[in-house]
């Protein structure tokens, strides 16, 4: 028995989108099978470090972030103990001067990493305190959407 060719049509044109909600349904199963849907951000900070400061008004803080979770997030804010401010910065480059410009966030990726350092992202450290090489300072990093985290940078040499 034959169909009727506008059956065969309406058959035809319902496969289309029948057959690409299947493929979206596949993919989103396999995500899910695989962990990552759902996987909120994960920030963990290592290789927390501070300046020596050789200038009473400023120094710098480094830290090493590295996203385990499935979810984009951003460094939006650092805390330290002391009354001086801590902000976020980059590193400019123009015609062969360096500047500082201070960034409301940074983007810490998914499976990415983070890695601050004097040439690329850092947190300006406004008037510290005295400090010695080993001394160990507290700081919060405040994330978007993960929340803050707490660390222990350790002072070292510029350098080191």
């Amino acid at each position: 028995m034959r169909l009727p060719a506008s059956v065969r049509r309406a058959v035809g044109a319902a496969l289309a989108p029948l057959a690409a909600g299947a493929l979206a349904l596949g993919g989103l199963t396999a995500w899910v099978l695989a962990g990552a849907a759902g996987s909120p951000a994960a920030p963990a900070v290592t290789g927390a470090r501070l300046l020596l400061p050789s200038n009473p008004e400023a120094t710098a803080a480094f830290f090493d972030i590295r996203n385990t979770g499935g979810a984009d997030d951003a460094l939006v804010g650092v805390t330290a103990p002391w009354r001086g401010r801590a902000m976020l910065g980059r590193r400019v480059v123009r015609a062969g001067a360096g500047s500082m410009r201070m960034v409301d966030a940074v983007a810490v990726p998914a499976g990415g990493t983070l890695r601050m350092s004097a040439s690329g992202v850092d947190v300006m450290v406004r008037r510290p305190p005295r400090l010695r090489v080993g001394d160990r300072v507290p700081f919060v990093l405040r994330f978007r959407d993960s929340g803050p985290v707490r660390v222990t940078a350790v002072v070292v040499r510029p350098g080191s």
